[in-house]
C-alpha cells in the first residue's frame, strides 16, 4: 500500500516529526523503509522473528515498524511501566529475538533477565553499551526485492500485551490480514482523503494515514499521559503545519479545548476531528465544535479488539438525545459501521458462553430499548488472543462465526443507534434492582463543574463520586436529577482514578480500593 502511494504521490509529505526534525515524502519513506529492512536483514533478523519495541511515536518508530512488516517480522509492544514481573511474563509468552528501544529504555536491562537474554539489542538515539545503534536513513537505495519476504495474511504483524485478570498477560495478535481489514473499516468511517494533514495521537491510526495518502504530523509532546500533554505545543503544530484533521483521545482533546480558551483562539484549519477510546460526553463534542468551528466533530466507539464499531457526528446529536442522556438514558454512540454486525444480548458478563446455537443467540437478543451486553463480529474484529488466554471470557461462537464480547452494556434505540450504559463489570445489582453506571454518570457529566463521575456500590449503599469542588447547590441538583437511582450519598473528590492508557476511563477497582483504604 505504501508502494501505491509512492506511485501516485511520490513527493507528497508522508510524515512530519518535529521532535526529531525528520520529514519524509512518500518516496523518501519508501527508501528509508527499504534501507531499514536491509539493515535488519544484515543484523540476522528473519521472517517470523519478533522484535520488542520501546520507541515512542516518532518517524524512527514507523520506519522501523514498516521495515519489520516488509520482512514478515513481528513487532511486540508492552507497557514497561506495568512492572518487571509483567515484562518477564510477556517475554516468556513470546520470546523476542531483538530489542529496539530508546536509550533510556535500555536501562530496564539492568533489572530484567528477560531483556538481557535477547540476542540483538538496538538503541534508537544515543549509543548504549551492549547494543548496536539504530541507523538514520543514509539515502542509499536498496532494491525492495532484495529484502522482501513472502508475507501471508495470517502472519502476525503486531502483538500488544495487556495485564490479564489471572496475572497471565493477555496478548492481542494483529495479523497482516487483520490490519488490512481494519484499514478498510477505518478509511471510510474516518473519511480519510489523500492530501489531508492529520495530527494523529493514536499510533495505529498512522498506518491508516500512510495507506490512504494522508500526511501525518507526529505530536511534539509526551503521549504517555494524554491527560497531561503539553497542549500548547500541539496547538502550535496545528497552526504551523495547517493541520486539517485531528485524531485523539478525549483526555487529550480536553487539554486542547483548555488551551484554546487560554489563547482565545480556534483551530480554524481543522476540517475533521475524531475522538474515542474512552467515553465521549456531549459537552466535549460541543466544546470541540467551538474550538474547531469548521470541522465535523465525530465521536468514535471502538476497542482494541474492534476499531471502529460505531460513530456519531456532533451535529447529529439532537436536543432529544441530550434530554435522554440527562435523564439516565446512557451515552449515545451512534449507528454501527457497515463493516461490523453489532448485537445486544442478555447480560451474563462473567459467565462463559462458549458455543451456542443460532436459536439460543436469537433468544438472547434484547428488544429495542432493553439493556444488555454489546457483542460484535466482523472481518476486523479480533478472533482470539494468543494461546486462547482471555478467549473463554470474551469470545463465543454461533454456527462457526466468532463473536467478541466487548464488556460494555448498551441498548439500541428505534433508529438503530447504539447507546452505551457503561461497563458490565461496573453494574450494581442490589435490593433496589440493577443499575448501570452511565445511567447516573451521564447525568452528573451534564454539569460543567463536574470533571468526572463514577457510581459505586459500597457496603450496600449506592454512592455517586464526583470529581469537583464540594458544592452544596450542585449536590442538591444531583440528588433531584438522580432520584430514581436510589443513591445513598454523593461524595466530592479532588481526583477520580482513571486508566493509564487514555486517562479518561474510570478505574472502578482502584476507586473501590481508595474508598476502602480511607476507612
Amino acid at each position: 500500500m505504501l508502494a501505491e502511494q509512492v506511485r501516485v504521490r511520490p513527493t507528497a509529505c508522508a510524515l512530519i516529526d518535529d521532535r526529531t526534525r525528520q520529514t519524509f515524502t512518500f518516496a523518501g519513506l519508501e527508501a528509508a523503509v527499504s534501507e531499514a529492512a536491509g539493515w535488519w536483514v544484515a543484523q540476522g533478523l528473519r521472517r517470523g522473528q519478533a522484535v520488542l519495541v520501546f520507541v515512542p511515536m516518532s518517524a524512527d518508530l514507523y520506519v522501523a515498524l514498516l521495515a519489520l512488516f516488509r520482512l514478515g517480522a513481528v513487532a511486540l509492544f508492552l507497557d514497561p511501566s506495568a512492572g518487571q514481573d509483567h515484562l518477564e511474563r510477556c517475554c516468556a509468552r513470546w520470546a523476542p529475538d531483538a530489542l529496539l528501544a530508546i536509550s533510556k529504555a535500555h536501562l530496564l536491562r539492568l533489572r530484567s533477565a528477560a531483556l538481557r537474554r535477547i540476542p540483538l539489542k538496538v538503541s534508537v538515539g544515543v549509543w548504549v553499551p551492549g547494543a548496536v545503534r539504530w541507523p538514520r536513513p543514509s539515502g542509499i537505495q536498496i532494491p525492495v526485492t532484495s529484502v522482501k519476504s513472502a508475507v501471508d495474511a495470517a502472519d502476525a504483524a503486531l502483538v500488544t500485551f495487556t495485564s490479564g485478570s489471572t496475572g497471565v498477560p493477555k496478548a492481542t495478535v494483529r495479523t497482516h490480514g487483520f490490519l488490512l481489514a481494519q484499514y478498510r473499516a477505518l478509511a471510510p468511517n474516518l473519511a480519510l482523503t489523500a492530501g489531508e494533514v492529520d495530527l494523529a495521537t493514536l499510533p495505529v491510526f498512522v498506518l491508516a494515514n500512510l495507506a490512504a495518502g494522508v500526511t501525518t504530523v507526529i505530536p511534539d509532546t509526551d503521549l504517555r499521559r494524554p491527560g497531561a500533554v503539553d497542549a500548547a505545543r500541539i496547538f502550535a503544530q496545528v497552526e504551523r503545519h495547517a493541520v486539517t484533521r485531528l485524531t485523539a483521545s478525549p483526555a487529550l482533546m480536553e487539554r486542547l479545548v483548555a488551551e484554546g480558551k487560554r489563547r482565545g483562539s480556534q483551530l480554524r484549519t481543522v476540517r475533521k476531528l475524531h475522538t474515542g477510546g474512552a467515553p465521549v460526553f456531549p459537552r466535549l463534542l460541543e466544546a470541540l465544535q467551538a474550538l474547531a468551528p469548521h470541522a465535523e466533530v465525530v465521536a468514535v466507539y471502538g476497542s482494541t479488539e474492534a476499531e471502529p464499531m460505531a460513530h456519531i457526528s456532533a451535529r447529529d446529536v439532537t436536543d432529544a438525545d441530550r434530554t435522554r442522556m440527562r435523564h439516565g438514558g446512557g451515552l449515545i454512540a451512534g449507528h454501527p459501521v457497515e463493516q461490523v454486525r453489532v448485537a445486544v444480548i442478555n447480560d451474563a458478563w462473567g459467565q462463559p458462553r462458549g458455543t451456542i446455537t443460532p436459536r439460543e443467540f436469537e433468544a438472547a437478543r434484547q428488544e429495542i430499548g432493553a439493556i444488555g451486553e454489546i457483542v460484535v463480529t466482523g472481518e476486523h474484529v479480533l478472533q482470539g488472543y494468543l494461546g486462547g488466554v482471555g478467549d473463554e471470557a470474551t469470545k463465543f461462537t454461533v454456527q462457526g462465526e466468532r463473536w467478541h464480547r466487548t464488556g460494555d452494556a448498551g441498548t439500541f434505540d428505534e433508529q438503530g443507534r447504539l447507546w452505551l450504559m457503561g461497563r458490565c463489570s461496573a453494574r450494581i445489582d442490589d435490593t433496589y434492582g440493577r443499575l448501570y453506571p452511565f445511567a447516573v454518570e451521564c447525568i452528573a457529566m451534564s454539569h460543567p463543574e463536574v470533571r468526572r463521575a463514577a457510581v459505586l456500590a459500597h457496603k450496600g449503599q449506592r454512592i455517586l463520586f464526583v470529581e469537583a469542588e464540594s458544592n452544596p447547590a450542585l449536590e442538591r441538583e444531583l440528588r433531584v436529577e438522580t432520584g430514581t437511582a436510589a443513591l445513598e450519598a454523593i461524595r466530592f473528590m479532588p481526583q477520580l482514578p482513571v486508566d493509564g492508557r487514555h486517562n479518561a476511563k474510570i478505574d472502578y477497582p482502584r476507586l473501590r480500593a481508595l474508598v476502602e483504604r480511607e476507612e
